[in-house]
């Protein structure tokens, strides 16, 4: 799969479609290690979690201890390490505090380095979401740098909204990532799909929508990621309700 001319370089992207668990941060560091690996042998540049991958979605009051926060940044700053072995960076979901407060994060680990964090913006509060009472909402964000390609990281509900896509796409973003914590009920896949096409057809940019899988008390997880070209084509369709570790080739013209 090759994405649109837009993008500067090549790199070459794994879509970890995994099932972490929530509250186990050392067991999803490891997961995300075992996954970083696959992705290593199958000469992958970057690694694309889902949402709050590190702590599982959704964690609720468990961001708001202490030591539960202490054991994200040491997991983190372990990750970011081993990066520096020439091997895939990571772009990875983790709550994470600024001096503006505790956010629902990506950080993009790289070069043994954190070296870049984006905020969700559009922070859900109905149904089964409670995040504005756990998570303070970040600015707006702009794209990160990774080897040379402009990524545009909306997490979640960031896009299902045009504000965020087309602020990326205005400040230099090449494509969109978009992490998600997206639980399944009928006639969601329809949904979703119907709401990163119009991210697409907003910004003109390729999108990757990469979900979680597995069971958390009454939600449950169906993955099925996809990858839409610029030209709102499929590219990709990941399985529903397995893991799986997608790779996708970016190049641009």
């Amino acid at each position: 799969m090759a994405g649109e001319t837009r993008i500067n370089g090549q790199f070459r992207l794994a879509l970890a479609q995994a099932n972490p668990v929530v509250g186990d941060v050392s067991g999803n560091a490891a997961l995300a290690r075992q996954i970083r690996a696959e992705a290593a042998e199958k000469c992958a540049d970057l690694v694309l979690y889902s949402e709050l991958f590190l702590t599982g979605y959704p964690p609720e009051d468990l961001v708001l201890k202490q030591s539960f926060q202490r054991a994200i940044v040491k997991e983190i700053e372990a990750l970011a390490a081993e990066t520096a072995d020439g091997g895939p960076g990571l772009l990875i979901g983790a709550p994470w505090s600024d001096s503006s407060g505790l956010h629902n994060s990506v950080l993009l680990l790289d070069g043994g380095e954190i070296k870049a964090v984006r905020h969700k913006y559009h922070l859900p509060n109905y149904g089964t979401f409670d995040e504005m009472r756990v998570f303070q909402p970040g600015p707006m964000p702009g794209p990160v740098n990774f080897r040379g390609a402009r990524l545009g990281v909306p997490i979640c509900e960031d896009a299902w909204f045009d504000d965020v896509a087309e602020c990326l796409a205005e400040t230099g973003a090449e494509i969109l990532l978009v992490p998600n914590g997206s639980p399944f009920w009928h006639g969601k896949h329809d949904e979703r799909l119907g709401h990163m096409v119009a991210r697409v057809v907003e910004t003109g940019l390729p999108l990757v929508f990469l979900n979680q899988v597995g069971g958390q008390d009454e939600l449950v997880f169906d993955g099925a990621g996809f990858v839409l070209n610029a030209d709102r084509t499929f590219a990709l369709q990941q399985p529903a309700f397995s893991q799986n570790l997608a790779i996708t080739d970016w190049r641009g013209g």
